[in-house]
C-alpha cells in the first residue's frame, strides 16, 4: 500500500518574509487568527487600528500568491470598541482585500457559547467573532458533507406533523415566494450546518495569550481540504492549527514571529506525534520538520 507523508513544520519569523521562499499556488487552505488591532501588546506589541490595513496588506499579498486557485483563506478577526463606537478597521480591511484581488465569499460567525457574563455602560459583552472567507476564484474546493450536523429534535417534532403545504413546494404564508418542501428531509439523520459555529472558547493550551479552540480550525480544515492537502497558519501562535491538521492527516506549515511560541508550537506537535504513534501510525523525522508516514 502506498504511504502518504504528512508533514508539520513550524517556521520562525514574519510570515511576509518566510512565505517569500514558498512557490506560487502551494497551499490548499490558509486559516489563521492574526493579532487584532491594539491587542496582545504584551506579546506582539499591538498594531494601531489606523495602521492595521497598511500592516496587513503586504502579508495578504503573499497569502494570495501561495494559495492555490481552488484554495480558501479563513481570517478569524474581531473589531474593538473605541471611544464609544466600534472601530471600522475590519470593514476597511475587507474592502482593501477585495481591491487586492480577493473574493469575499462568505462570513462565518463563531458564537462563543461559554462566554463569561459582564456589564458595560453602553454595550454587552462580545460573544462572537468573525471568520471571513476569501477565495482567489469562484471555483474552490468545498466538502459540505464533511461538516453535516445531526438533525436533532427539529426533525422529530417538525416531521411528525406534516400538513398539506409541506408536501409540495409552495409560496410561503408571508408571501415571500420562498416556500420549502419539508418532506425532502424525511428519513435523513443529518443536515447541512448554518454559517454560525457554536463553539466553546476553551482550549487545551493556556500558555498563549489568544489561542483558539481546536474545533475552530478543525471545522474549516474538514470543509475546505482533503487528506494529504497542505494547510498554512501564518500567525500560528501555540500551534493549534498544525496539531489539528496532523490529526486530520493534512500537512501543515505554521509561521510565528515570537521564538518562545515557536518552541511551544513544536512541543504541541510532538504531543500530537506521540498520540498518532500510539494509534499505530508510522513516524519519522526529517529535514527539520515533523514527518508522518500514514496509510
Amino acid at each position: 500500500m502506498t504511504m502518504r507523508i504528512i508533514t508539520a513544520e513550524i517556521k520562525h519569523g514574519d510570515c511576509q518574509t518566510v512565505l517569500a521562499d514558498y512557490p506560487d499556488n502551494h497551499f490548499d487552505l490558509i486559516v489563521t487568527s492574526p493579532p487584532y488591532a491594539d491587542k496582545r501588546k504584551n506579546t506582539y506589541g499591538g498594531i494601531p487600528p489606523e495602521k492595521y490595513v497598511e500592516w496587513f496588506l503586504p502579508r495578504s499579498r503573499q497569502f494570495l500568491r501561495v494559495l492555490k486557485p481552488t484554495g480558501t483563506f479563513i481570517l478569524n478577526i474581531k473589531e474593538k470598541a473605541e471611544d464609544g463606537e466600534r472601530h471600522t478597521f475590519v470593514i476597511e480591511l475587507i474592502l482593501a482585500l477585495r481591491k487586492q484581488g480577493w473574493l469575499w465569499t462568505e462570513e462565518f460567525i463563531w458564537h462563543k457559547k461559554n462566554c463569561y457574563p459582564g456589564k458595560w455602560p453602553n454595550r454587552f459583552r462580545d460573544a462572537w467573532e468573525r471568520c471571513l472567507q476569501f477565495n482567489k476564484t469562484r471555483q474552490f474546493k468545498m466538502n459540505q458533507e464533511a461538516v453535516m450536523v445531526p438533525m436533532g429534535d427539529w426533525a422529530e417534532v417538525r416531521l411528525k406533523s406534516l400538513g398539506k403545504n409541506d408536501v409540495v413546494r409552495f409560496d410561503s404564508q408571508v408571501g415571500s415566494g420562498f416556500g420549502k418542501n419539508i418532506t425532502n428531509w424525511l428519513g435523513r439523520d443529518k443536515a447541512y450546518p448554518t454559517n454560525v459555529l457554536h463553539l466553546a472558547t476553551e482550549c487545551g493550551n493556556k500558555s498563549h495569550s489568544a489561542a483558539f479552540p481546536e474545533a475552530l480550525p478543525e471545522w474549516f480544515i474538514k470543509l475546505f481540504t482533503d487528506e494529504g492537502d497542505v494547510v498554512l497558519d501564518p500567525f500560528v501562535g501555540s500551534g493549534t492549527t498544525c496539531v489539528v491538521a496532523q490529526k486530520l492527516r493534512r500537512s501543515s506549515v505554521g509561521i510565528e514571529i515570537l521564538n518562545e511560541y515557536c518552541s511551544l508550537a513544536e512541543q504541541e506537535i510532538v504531543t500530537a506525534d506521540n498520540h498518532l504513534f500510539e494509534k499505530g501510525t508510522k513516524y519519522a523525522k526529517g529535514n527539520g520538520s515533523r514527518t508522518h508516514k500514514v496509510h
